[in-house]
């Protein structure tokens, strides 16, 4: 299995449950790596939601591991692409698409699921109508404060931004408009002051 139970955070931090089968006469799943696994429980838990469901699948280090899993469980469309920027625009059309009820289910990484928010409620999609699960990596999707620049899969805190070069503190605060969280820099006050990263979680 790849569940992982966050710790008690802050408010803005955000919290995850688990998918449930919904009525509704079109679903939307987006999901990346051993996000799968949800969509692949689900649809044992409803053997008719699948044909109503179009999946938007991002393997990324899973390969082809879960593709034709999700192919036999019968969506009436899966697209499988190499990353969330590659489907955005069919994530985008989809949404634009879309009509009253919807229903939207994301697993997966905090990443995948914060961006995937980010685009359906950009689009009128309620939050009643979202679901999420975590799945897989606990990699965090990160901003830096001070060049605004984003770091994607962030396992260690510190780390070093991707940008600016500056050693950020990995900070629980998190920014559902970029769907990232936010990153300070750690040794402003004592340049070269840097413990050394840690795995987070660990």
């Amino acid at each position: 299995m790849s569940k992982f139970q966050f710790p008690k955070s802050i408010t803005s931090r955000p919290v995850y449950g688990t998918l449930a089968p919904r009525p509704g006469k079109a679903h939307l799943m987006i999901a990346d790596a051993e996000g799968a696994e949800a969509l692949l429980e689900l649809a044992d838990r409803d053997t008719d939601l699948m044909a109503k469901s179009h999946i938007i699948y991002i393997p990324k280090e899973t390969g082809d591991t879960y593709v034709e899993k999700l192919q036999a469980v019968g969506p009436a469309q899966l697209y499988v692409g190499p990353s969330f920027e590659a489907a955005t625009q069919r994530i985008r059309h989809v949404l634009g698409e879309a009509h009253m009820g919807l229903q939207v289910y994301l697993s997966g990484t905090e990443g995948l699921m914060g961006q995937a928010m980010n685009e359906a409620t950009t689009a009128g999609i309620p939050h009643t109508a979202i679901q999420t699960e975590h799945r897989g990596s606990v990699a965090r999707r990160m901003q830096c404060v001070h060049c605004k620049g984003i770091t994607e899969d962030v396992m260690t805190d510190p780390f070093v931004c991707s940008h600016c070069g500056l050693n950020l503190f990995v900070r629980d605060h998190y920014s559902r408009r970029l769907a990232a969280f936010q990153g300070v820099c750690i040794d402003a006050e004592d340049p070269g002051n840097v413990p050394d990263p840690v795995e987070l979680y660990k």
